[in-house]
Formats: structure tokens, sequence, C-alpha cells
């Protein structure tokens, strides 16, 4: 019990020995057809940095290493990943399961996008309905034999990011973040989420981090210098890997081809996951 305590548990994110009411489960159990062996959540504390492009490279990246790996996009109000992929089949089930759609390489993905009749279509759809729907994708999904299943989260840390977290037995979760100093203070708002829901953080991705000139190979900090260090060391997290500003790689993801990507800026991160998160 910390000394400002006013023995209110319900709303209390403390482990205290002094706790008067047990934490409610809202966890959810995948389908009885799933197996799957870790979790893996990638949020934003914001828009606009790549999260969705890091999700598909990490996912990509393990499945080059030979591992299962599939993706179920909970950002239901801005689906990109069936682009990323150029996925356009539609999802395939009964009475009792859904089942992803595998990409070329045989990643298998779920998204709103996969069962809507254009793919641009809004969603619009208040709070409660776009969580209960992320609850669907993990509990009527049959996800077979997968090693490692990639939430590509909403931004922010709002309604849906709160009842994922809750429903979904994530094992930890990677922080994309960008070298502005604004998007610096909206990723601590991130990672005390995570510390508030008891999730583990594996560490820290700065996308968008630098430029490298094609006619004299110089690096430049298009969005100034990076902050991550600063943030890492802070938190005591892990600076998993910097991504550069890369046309190549915009062009791959507008033209359905991330799984062409020739990048290995993330083989880091899969090396981390290979070594830490099996």
């Amino acid at each position: 019990m910390n000394d400002s305590c006013d023995q209110t548990c319900s709303s209390c994110s403390e482990e205290c020995v002094e706790r008067k009411e047990p934490r409610t489960d809202f966890s959810e159990k995948p389908h009885e057809l799933s197996s799957i062996k870790k979790v893996i959540g990638v949020i934003s504390g914001k828009g606009g940095v790549g999260k969705s492009i890091v999700t598909s490279m990490i996912a990509v990246t393990m499945n080059r290493l030979g591992y299962n790996t599939a993706i179920l996009d909970a950002d239901i109000t801005g689906p990109s990943i069936p682009k990323a992929f150029g996925l356009h089949g539609k999802v395939s089930g009964n009475e009792s399961a859904l089942y992803p759609v595998k990409s070329k390489t045989g990643i298998d993905v779920m998204s709103i996008n996969l069962l809507l009749p254009n793919d641009t279509d809004p969603v619009v759809w208040r709070g409660p309905l776009i969580g209960n729907t992320v609850k669907q994708f993990w509990t009527n999904v049959v996800w077979s034999d997968v090693d490692y299943l990639f939430l590509d989260m909403p931004p922010g840390t709002g309604d849906v990011a709160l009842t994922v977290f809750q429903s979904v037995a994530v094992d930890g979760i990677i922080i994309v973040t960008s070298p502005q100093e604004l998007v610096s203070m909206i990723v601590s708002k991130a990672v005390k989420m995570a510390e508030m829901m008891n999730i583990p953080i594996i560490g820290l991705v700065e996308n968008m981090s630098y430029f490298v000139c094609p006619d004299n190979n110089k690096e430049y900090k298009v969005f100034g210098e990076s902050h991550i260090e600063e943030i890492a060391g802070k938190h005591n997290l892990k600076v998993l890997a910097k991504i550069p500003i890369d046309p190549s790689l915009s062009t791959a993801c507008d033209t359905g081809q991330i799984e062409l990507f020739s990048g290995d800026w993330l083989k880091p991160v899969a090396k981390y996951l290979e070594s830490n998160w099996r």
C-alpha cells in the first residue's frame, strides 16, 4: 500500500498485501482448435509512426526464420495489414469458426477488411462494438499451429487497447515510436499503461529514424535527433531496432508486397524474440 492509498481497490493497479478486492478476470480463451505459443502486441502511443508496417515486417522476418507467424489486425477503424500483404480474398468459416486468410508466404491474417464487401467501406462503430470484434477475432478464429501471433493494436491507450489487454493473453508488447520529442511523451504514456496492466514490455522500435541519401550515402535526421535511448533508459527498456525512411519499403506496402522487402533492420528483433520469447 502506498502513502496515497484511498482504499478504492477496484480502481487500483497495485498488488499490495492489503488489497481488499480480488481482480476481475476478463480474459477470454482462444478457439478450442487454436494452437498459439506466443502472443506479441505491437503498439504505439499515437498514430502515424508506422506501427502496422513494423508489425508486418516483424511477422515476415520471423516467418523467414522458419516460424509460423500470424497477424491479428486489431486496428478495426484503420486496418492496413491486408493491403500491405496484397490480400483481396475474404475470410472463410462456418457456424463454429472463422479461418484467417493466408498470405503468399503462409502468414495467417485476420482483419476487418477481409470481412467487408469493399475494403474502402468505413467502420463507423462505437468503442464497445470495436472491442467485441477484436475479442471475436481471438475467440472465434482458428489460429492453427502458430508460433508467434502479432497483434497490430490501434494507436493510443484508449478503450479498445484496454479491452484487448484484458481479454487476450498477451505475452509481451513492442512499442513503436518515431524521433520527434512529442512522440517521446506519448511513448511514456504507452509504457505506463503496459505497466498498469502488468504486461511485459519487450522493447522499443524507432521508425523513420533517419534517411540515407543515395547520392552521398550520408545519414540525415529528417525528424530531428532521436530520443529513444533517453526513453529506454528512463524506463529500463531495450532498444530493439531503428528503421530508416526508405521509399522502397513504402512502395512494398502500397503494392501489397511487404513479404518481398529486402531490408534486415528487424532481424535483431526477430533474434531477440527467438532467444527470449519462445
